[in-house]
């Protein structure tokens, strides 16, 4: 028997998670894996359309804000600790209306500490990070940004 990568089981776990909310099942968002440390998320543009024909700038929004709380919640299992993770306050900037796929990657914003974020949530049952997002076009033009601070409490 082949044994799972533990990161793709992970990966699983989550767009089930994904799949069982309903906001997010409609938007059909679905994961594509881990690159150069950035967990990446993609979306149909038909499942997220304007009045314009262009993405949803709510749909933007929801995109990469997940895609930070999936990296989150992804990176803590590996680490073996179970969590509830929220986002606590977060700034969108929409740079160019997207007329293809939705494609968001995130990762923790240059220069925070994970490291520092696990010690402390080992110590104290709860982190805070600042994760980074963007929606980029298949130019590699971004097309969108998300900074936001996410909270990790233990569960249990």
């Amino acid at each position: 028997m082949i044994e799972q990568d533990p990161a793709t089981s992970e990966l699983q776990a989550l767009q089930r998670q994904f799949d069982a909310m309903p906001p997010v099942a409609a938007m059909r968002i679905a994961t594509d894996g881990f690159r150069e440390g950035m967990l990446h998320l993609h979306a149909p543009l038909p499942a997220n359309v304007n009045d314009k024909d262009n993405a949803f700038g709510g749909s933007l929004a929801s995109l990469m804000t997940l895609a930070g709380w999936g990296w989150l919640t992804v990176q803590l299992r590996l680490a073996g600790h179970a969590a509830d993770v929220y986002v606590a306050d977060s700034q969108l900037r929409y740079l160019a209306p997207v007329y293809e796929t939705l494609a968001a990657r995130a990762g923790p914003e240059a220069g925070d500490d994970w490291p520092g974020f696990l010690a402390t949530f080992r110590q104290r049952g709860k982190a805070r990070i600042t994760m980074q997002a963007q929606v980029r076009l298949g130019s590699g033009a971004v097309a969108a940004t998300f900074l936001g601070r996410f909270v990790a409490k233990a569960k249990g």
